[in-house]
């Protein structure tokens, strides 16, 4: 499924009718055939990841104990255990990841927790840090000396860590592209 395709989409839409699609979706989250399906397939002391929507992320867990319509999961990272509904597992290893259209700034829905993002302040220093909290019109990241900022999604700029050896690295010679071949 494309998420990004998805959000463009429904960037056209009314609200009444998003909030209508939201009803018809959570009455199929809630379907008991649905919940049942996916408590079949999960058992205690299973290592799952699950989706956190106010993080815009996927966490880490271990599964605690399975109860009527949550589970109960401890995550990897802090340990801190969390009740979580069975549809917010990502059984089948889905890339939650959503990519803009190549707009100015960004997205909340392209950006979670952990991301490294910059912008320029004021004075058109080139500021970057870690986001720590996605709020509703600004993000709040924490640079490496420690400083917090408040920033507008529509300032922000991805800053990808790109470490020498990284076997998700392809290496191109950019003198060799032919530019009249390239497709877009």
């Amino acid at each position: 499924m494309d998420y990004s395709k998805i959000i463009e989409e429904l960037k056209k839409e009314s609200s009444f009718n998003l909030y209508r699609l939201r009803v018809a979706i959570d009455q199929q989250l809630e379907n008991p055939l649905r919940l049942y399906e996916i408590k079949k397939s999960v058992r205690i002391g299973q290592h799952i990841t699950y989706f956190d929507a106010r993080e815009n992320r996927l966490i880490e867990a271990k599964i605690i104990r399975i109860m009527r319509t949550k589970l109960l999961v401890e995550n990897t990272d802090d340990r801190q255990q969390w009740k979580i509904p069975f549809y917010s597992i990502n059984l089948g290893g889905v890339n939650t990841n959503i990519v803009g259209a190549g707009t100015m700034g960004l997205d909340k829905c392209q950006l979670k927790v952990g991301d490294m993002v910059g912008f320029q302040d004021n004075e058109n220093n080139d500021i970057h840090g870690k986001i720590i909290r996605l709020n509703q019109k600004t993000v709040t990241i924490k640079t490496g000396i420690g400083t917090q900022w408040r920033v507008g999604y529509e300032w922000l700029y991805l800053i990808i860590d790109v470490r020498q050896g990284d076997p998700n690295l392809i290496e191109v010679d950019l003198t060799t592209i032919d530019e009249t071949k390239i497709v877009e």
